[in-house]
């Protein structure tokens, strides 16, 4: 016997004492009857292949805090997981994220590790070869991140002089390039100010 058929008239909302006699109220009835039950999927039906592409994704996330794009991406690439598409958007649309804090956890991990700049930051966090993050959840990211970005300057400041015997203006150019560092000119200049 199917949902609709398996109510008694006592299941049934009842508004006026002859419900029969009422259209709003069979309709209503009739809506009533088509939710009854639980309509989401039971897990033990989800393929396994599904709950793995969640489990992996869940780690993507929480460990490496990709962004949604990435973390599709590799769960359906060759080189990667070879989940399948069907798999893998079900991961992605099951799985429970905050991609604002990824993308914060991101943009802390280029800050502390690679010194960069607040510009450089947000390319790297929305570019389709870098994190693939949303451009709201990167501008989120380099608005929350708390960093001194004229000390990041003058760290890499200090790398280009020692790695590469770079003069204080060829390093000053570098970390201003809208090609190289993309520091603010404030910031460059701090940097060299403060070179030994």
């Amino acid at each position: 016997m199917g949902i609709i058929g398996s109510l008694s008239s006592n299941d049934v909302p009842s508004n006026s004492s002859n419900n029969n006699d009422n259209p709003s109220v069979q309709s209503q009835s009739m809506s009533n009857d088509t939710i009854v039950g639980d309509s989401s999927p039971k897990e033990e039906n989800i393929p396994t292949e599904y709950k793995s592409a969640l489990k992996k994704a869940e780690s993507y996330s929480e460990l490496m805090h990709m962004s949604k794009s990435a973390i599709y991406d590799q769960l359906v690439s060759e080189y990667g997981e070879q989940f399948s598409a069907e798999a893998a958007q079900y991961a992605i649309d099951n799985l429970i994220a905050d991609w604002n804090a990824n993308a914060l956890e991101k943009a802390k991990t280029y800050s502390e590790t690679m010194f960069m700049s607040k510009a450089a930051i947000y390319d790297q966090l929305v570019s389709e070869h870098g994190e693939r993050f949303t451009a709201e959840e990167a501008q989120y990211a380099v608005d929350t991140l708390a960093v001194d970005y004229k000390e990041n300057a003058l760290q890499k400041a200090k790398s280009y002089q020692d790695s590469m015997a770079m003069s204080p203006s060829a390093i000053y150019e570098q970390l201003t390039s809208e090609y190289g560092e993309q520091f603010t000119a404030e910031e460059a200049q701090y940097a060299i100010d403060n070179l030994e």
